[in-house]
């Protein structure tokens, strides 16, 4: 009967590990909190600030891109204001599920509550301004864990495939923009 506690154990621990990594549940403890930056990031993009806005806004949109249909569901929308669940592959086959209240200040800011998720407390802030003709983009925010020491490992962990993640959407977006923004100019010749 005693070899069966370390297998229930492990099992127990394993079967959390997937629920948390998931976000099907999410740990708001409210004890030990420590927070981390999420950041910043800074990326200068050859588009008008409207039109980066635009990209960024673009999961969230009535019609939306069809490839954002299998990444964001929009489970209730206000006039600025949309709270989404939010899928990425975190590797092994599993995905993590983030449910975000996202709010919008065109053409200016862009910003993310988690509601739900592998940790129990992130804020961020995607800003836009004019700059040499195009647009500065910048994020920042910050990810929050309980626990003490236990919640600050596993913030350290959870935030870099989250900045992974951000610095991917970021890299499309710009990609975009100025593919658009070159599209638009009139030709020489």
């Amino acid at each position: 009967m005693r070899p069966l506690v370390p297998a229930v154990v492990a099992a127990g621990a394993g079967l959390g590990y997937v629920l948390v990594v998931s976000g099907h549940l999410t740990l708001d403890l409210g004890v030990g909190r420590s927070v981390a930056p999420l950041g910043p990031m800074r990326v200068d993009i050859g588009a008008r600030r409207e039109s980066v806005f635009e990209l960024l806004a673009a999961p969230y949109a009535e019609r939306r891109p069809r490839a954002m249909a299998e990444k964001v569901d929009v489970i209730e929308r206000g006039s600025d204001t949309v709270i989404a669940a939010h899928r990425t592959a975190v590797g092994m086959g599993m995905v993590a599920t983030t449910v975000e209240a996202v709010r919008f200040e065109f053409p200016d800011a862009i910003h993310f509550r988690l509601l739900r998720g592998p940790v129990p407390h992130v804020v961020e802030r995607f800003t836009l301004h004019d700059h040499e003709g195009g647009t500065r983009l910048e994020y920042h925010g910050e990810l929050g864990t309980d626990l003490w020491a236990a919640g600050r490992w596993w913030g350290r962990l959870v935030r870099r495939p989250w900045e992974a993640t951000v610095r991917s959407s970021i890299d499309g977006v710009r990609a975009e923009a100025e593919r658009r923004a070159r599209s638009e100019m009139p030709s020489r010749g």
